[in-house]
């Protein structure tokens, strides 16, 4: 069972998965093999004889991934832009005939990884944070690194501890471990690399980038606004568990960046930027938590999708991470909501006493119905904690409350109830308060300022200064008269 510091870490579950189709079938973009995943099968990429293993371990861990990161965003704008970037820089690789898969995830998380067998992940996340082509890149070209330096050869041998991951998130949470979110988390930190296999990756995107006629700088530019936004999203409370942590930003990598362009390239700028073009292909683009996997109206959670919300205790604060969902009190309580894959023929009574909670107290097991839902609900205890578990079904679906307290006070117990009978469906008034929050590109207009601009995200919890961020800006900075900028606003 979870402690309460595992579910305040807000462990991303990913349900709803998205098929694949790999674009390559059907549009010629280069050369190059690329496959940009969009909906359909999982196909996977061409290796030599030698990468069997690897293109093994991918295909495993593809769907994984996918379903641990909120499924794939599907873009067309997007997908094209990034399937033409990559076809540049395997060419600059010297990598002409060979097949990657490249996946934009659909979740907010600042982030890119890559798998053996040519699988490399960007998030919707890093697009939105990037202002033009060069950066973006600068990124994949950073993944493109990793894998023809073989590292994830060098990595297999951790991949393969998954099997062991496997079985004892089993032992300890139950379930099935291909959706379970511990197991899932703990697969994408072992697409991580070592500091010294980032460092080269580092140098070798750079040269990658700059060959294709991408700006060199631009690497810099990035980690630089990657380390303002780790700040800011810790400052808000949420965590950065992965690109922003796995490929920390320190000034010494920054430096070593604008050293590694400079001696290959020169000082002068030169490369492509094409910020406009970038920027047009992001216009319009989800910023944040997707609608469609659910988020917060104050303590309330809403799936507009699942047609489901509930309201959690006064004292919680919630984070919604796809389809997990976390509250932490102040004093001293947690909640964690997600869903499991239970067949419609199991009783949710046995549900729960089928082991994947430890310590459960089986006497306490009881059937409930709230609001026309059927539930089932009962308490467990272990060394240190008190848990009060619940399990609904609804449409079909099976989805869990485990609330985690140091002790089983009535506040505590009452909270959990509460929380329980304020579950329901949706109603049309909830779905017609959903707002989306998305990114929009304004043109500066002469006596614009950085300044005045931001102030056009001021509805936003620290709207003005994520514009600074998202925009490689500082407050006092000019703007350029007719030149584009981003503004994340409610639709």
């Amino acid at each position: 069972m979870m402690g309460m510091g595992q579910i305040a870490k807000g462990l991303r579950n990913g349900v709803l998965a998205v098929s694949l189709l790999a674009l390559s079938g059907c549009t010629t973009l280069t050369s190059s093999n690329i496959a940009v995943s969009q909906t359909g099968e999982h196909p996977a990429p061409n290796v030599e004889p030698e990468d069997t293993d690897d293109a093994a371990i991918g295909r495993r861990e593809h769907p994984r991934i996918i379903a641990a990161n909120g499924g794939v965003y599907s873009d067309r704008s997007a997908e094209i832009m990034v399937a033409r970037i990559v076809g540049r820089l395997l060419a600059a690789a010297e990598q002409p005939n060979a097949q990657f898969q490249v996946t934009i995830l659909d979740t907010s998380e600042v982030n890119a990884f890559a798998l053996p067998g040519g699988y490399i992940y960007v998030t919707r996340g890093i697009l939105a944070l990037a202002s033009d082509t060069s950066e973006l890149a600068a990124v994949l070209a950073h993944e493109i690194a990793h894998v023809t330096l073989r590292h994830a050869r060098a990595r297999t041998d951790r991949t393969r501890t998954t099997e062991i991951v496997d079985r004892v998130i089993t032992s300890v949470f139950g379930g099935d471990t291909s959706t379970d979110a511990t197991a899932n988390r703990t697969r994408e930190s072992l697409a991580a690399f070592s500091q010294s296999q980032e460092l080269e990756a580092d140098k070798e995107g750079i040269k990658f980038s700059g060959k294709a006629g991408y700006d060199p700088q631009s690497a810099a530019r990035f980690l630089s606004v990657m380390s303002r936004f780790a700040t800011f999203s810790a400052g808000a409370g949420k965590g950065n568990e992965g690109f922003l942590s796995s490929h920390p930003s320190t000034p010494a990598r920054i430096q070593a960046a604008i050293d590694t362009a400079g001696s290959m390239f020169g000082k002068a700028d030169l490369g492509e930027v094409d910020r406009d073009g970038y920027l047009a292909s992001i216009a319009g683009m989800t910023f944040g938590d997707s609608p469609a996997q659910g988020l917060i109206i104050g303590r309330c959670f809403l799936h507009p999708t699942s047609k489901f919300t509930f309201t959690v205790p006064q004292s919680y604060v919630l984070q919604t991470a796809q389809s997990a969902v976390v509250g932490v009190a102040g004093d001293g309580e947690a909640m964690r909501f997600d869903s499991a894959d239970v067949q419609p023929n199991v009783a949710l009574t046995d549900y729960l006493k089928s082991g994947w909670i430890a310590g459960l107290k089986t006497d306490s097991v009881i059937s409930q119905n709230h609001n026309g839902i059927d539930m089932a609900s009962g308490l467990a205890k272990t060394d240190q904690w008190f848990f009060r578990v619940s399990v609904m079904r609804l449409d079909n679906q099976v989805y869990r409350f485990i609330f985690a307290a140091k002790s089983d006070a009535s506040r505590f117990a009452q909270g959990a109830a509460a929380t329980l009978e304020s579950f329901r469906r949706t109603t049309d008034r909830d779905l017609a308060s959903i707002r989306k929050v998305a990114i929009r590109i304004v043109t500066a207009k002469s006596g614009d300022t950085a300044d005045s601009l931001a102030k056009q995200m001021s509805a936003l919890s620290r709207g003005t200064e994520l514009f600074y961020i998202i925009n490689d800006l500082y407050p006092g900075d000019p703007v350029v008269a007719g030149e584009q900028y981003k503004i994340v606003t409610l639709q």
